[in-house]
């Protein structure tokens, strides 16, 4: 998996790749990832979101990074680009998914690097994201350089309908 080349995609490939997207995500949600839906995900529902970011990918809004083979999605990562006069310096980090059987292979870590370029390409000084509360992921985004900014409790709902709080993760690139 470590050979696979990530690529942005724009709307034409996404929208072409919507259905190995959409199980890229009921995988990552069905396996206990907290992305802003609960198990168990229906594929209607994970299409409908996909399709729902494609204007988004068109204007440029938000960038979509895959790793794929072939037609089948095993990684992607979301930079959602503030469009707002004040905040055109930073971007939030959305949705880093990698397939429950390319985990653990540095993808998300390619996935990540990715984004973290696009960013600083774009003038994009300041990156953003949350993700649970003693999550591996967080180990993942201090490793990368990520600070934390904090803890918000009872943030987000699991699958089994408690609520947990979310760790809030800045970097800073010069």
């Amino acid at each position: 998996m470590t050979d696979l080349p990530i690529t942005r995609l724009d709307r034409a490939r996404a929208a072409a790749l919507i259905p190995s997207l959409a199980a890229l995500l009921q995988d990552s949600v069905d396996g206990g990832a907290s992305v802003g839906f609960l198990p168990p995900l229906a594929a209607a529902e994970a299409e409908a979101y996909w399709r729902s970011l494609l204007p988004e990918i068109e204007d440029g809004s938000r960038l979509l990074f895959a790793a794929c083979a072939g037609d089948h999605v095993l990684g992607s990562v979301q930079l959602g680009l503030a469009q707002r006069p004040n905040s055109r310096h930073r971007a939030e980090i959305q949705k880093l998914l990698v397939h429950t059987r390319a985990r653990r292979q540095g993808l998300a870590t390619r996935l990540m690097r990715a984004a973290e370029a696009a960013a600083q390409a774009g003038g994009r000084s300041l990156l953003v994201l949350d993700t649970l509360l003693g999550s591996s992921a967080e180990v993942l985004y201090r490793g990368l350089g990520y600070l934390s900014a904090g803890v918000i409790p009872h943030y987000a709902a699991i699958g089994d309908g408690s609520l947990q709080p979310t760790h809030l993760f800045y970097r800073f690139f010069g």
